[in-house]
């Protein structure tokens, strides 16, 4: 079902114990239970959806695609020791993504400002062909005190 990115020598690879996330939950039976891989400014995972991941017949269901978008922006934050939540996300999808084939994603950071940070996200296919992308705006929690939502 899930694979784990391959880590480079300058990279940090996410360890989530105990927790049910459906993405990236290693304690979530049904959950995707994938990995996150930090390389220099990049957030990177891998999926090979299969059908149990389906909307119409051999196609990745959207909302999948959008919240392995939104785990992989997410994720950025907390391969560097830090908790975001997501305020807003914003999903263009290109072309359907197929069952059965490896996907590859990566997030980077657009600018931050205090708190909130906007960040920018792209899922593409084994030959590079990009068939999401998203940009998502995180708040920044814990770190001055203010625990709530966006």
């Amino acid at each position: 079902m899930s694979e784990s990115p391959t880590p480079q020598p300058s990279s940090r690879i996410s360890t989530r114990p105990n927790t049910h996330c459906f993405v990236c939950g290693p304690n979530n039976a049904l959950g995707l239970r994938l990995t996150f891989c930090l390389e220099d400014d990049f957030c990177r995972t891998v999926f090979t959806p299969d059908e149990h991941h389906q909307g119409y017949d051999g196609w990745l269901h959207g909302g999948i695609m959008s919240a392995v978008l939104d785990d992989v922006m997410a994720n950025w934050f907390f391969l560097r020791g830090l908790k975001a939540v997501t305020g807003k996300m914003e999903v263009r999808y290109r072309s359907p993504a197929p069952i059965g084939q490896e996907l590859s994603f990566e997030s980077w950071l657009l600018h931050r400002k205090g708190s909130v940070a906007r960040l920018q996200c792209k899922a593409a296919d084994a030959s590079g062909e990009v068939l999401a992308e998203a940009s998502g705006t995180y708040r920044l929690v814990g770190e001055t005190g203010d625990e709530s939502h966006p």
